[in-house]
Formats: structure tokens, C-alpha cells, sequence
């Protein structure tokens, strides 16, 4: 019974402790981010979205990324500052929850342009993507999942 305590006791311990992980180590551990932890390395991304933030990353899936056309994500990562920009159209500045997205109309990316945002019923898009996932809380911010790339306009 004791040892049993103690085990129970050292568990609750390391739960209570444990901090959660960056933006990062979440889309690694979760699994199915592979082709956007791949973008964000070949970007130099890395570092930043280690970084203190806190940001919210609309986080589109490995589906996904294979809905674009074929070879458009191996172009991609030979283009890293197209791909730099198009990753950082996925990025607001700050930690903004689900409670908060749904109020937006609009926000603007750490890109500099600005994701439209529509809700209707209990169904929130981010220029077009549906957001499938939310408030996937990190130590330096928030994930919402999408199911769809997000391709920032062309610039006028």
C-alpha cells in the first residue's frame, strides 16, 4: 500500500511538473505535422517559433499539405523565402484561443498581410481552411489545426 502511494504520489509529481513544449516539439510529437516541421527547418523557422512568443499558429495538417498540387511542396523548399512567407502567413503574433479567433474578422499574420476569418454555426474557417482543431496549448503559445494550406495574396 505505501509503495503504492509513493508511486501514485511520484506520478502526480512529475504530471504537476511537467511543462508543456514548445510549438515546435508539439507539432513533432504530435505526428502529423511532418511536412510543416520539414517546411519549418528548411525555412530557418525553427529557432523563432522556439522562441519566448507567444504566437498562434494556424497549423495545417500532413492531408493537408497533400492536397496541394503535385511537386508544388518540393518547389517549395528549394524557394525558402517564398516558403518562409507563405509559413509565416500561418503565424499571429500573440496567443489567441478559440474564444477569441471566433470574435475576429480578420488578423494579421506575422507576414504582414491579414487571414480572413468566418464562422458560421459551430464551423470556424481561416481563409478558406477549416479550422478542425483548437487550442492546442503550448509553453510559448497556441496551435489550431487546418485542413488546408493557406496561401498568403499576391502582393499589389
Amino acid at each position: 500500500m505505501k509503495r503504492t502511494l509513493s508511486l501514485i504520489a511520484l506520478a502526480l509529481s512529475s504530471t504537476f511538473f511537467a511543462s508543456a513544449a514548445d510549438i515546435v516539439d508539439t507539432a513533432v510529437a504530435a505526428g502529423n505535422f511532418k511536412t510543416l516541421v520539414t517546411a519549418v527547418k528548411a525555412a530557418g523557422l525553427v529557432d523563432t517559433l522556439k522562441s519566448t512568443g507567444p504566437f498562434t499558429v494556424f497549423a495545417p495538417t500532413d492531408e493537408a499539405f497533400a492536397k496541394l498540387p503535385a511537386g508544388t511542396i518540393e518547389a517549395l523548399l528549394k524557394d525558402t523565402e517564398k516558403l518562409k512567407g507563405i509559413l509565416t502567413y500561418h503565424v499571429v503574433a500573440g496567443k489567441v484561443m478559440a474564444a477569441d479567433v471566433v470574435k475576429l474578422k480578420t488578423a494579421k499574420t506575422v507576414q504582414g498581410q491579414s487571414v480572413k476569418i468566418s464562422v458560421k454555426g459551430s464551423t470556424v474557417k481561416v481563409d478558406g481552411a477549416t479550422v478542425v482543431k483548437t487550442d492546442i496549448v503550448c509553453d510559448n503559445g497556441v496551435i489550431h489545426v487546418i485542413d488546408a494550406v493557406i496561401l498568403p495574396p499576391a502582393k499589389k
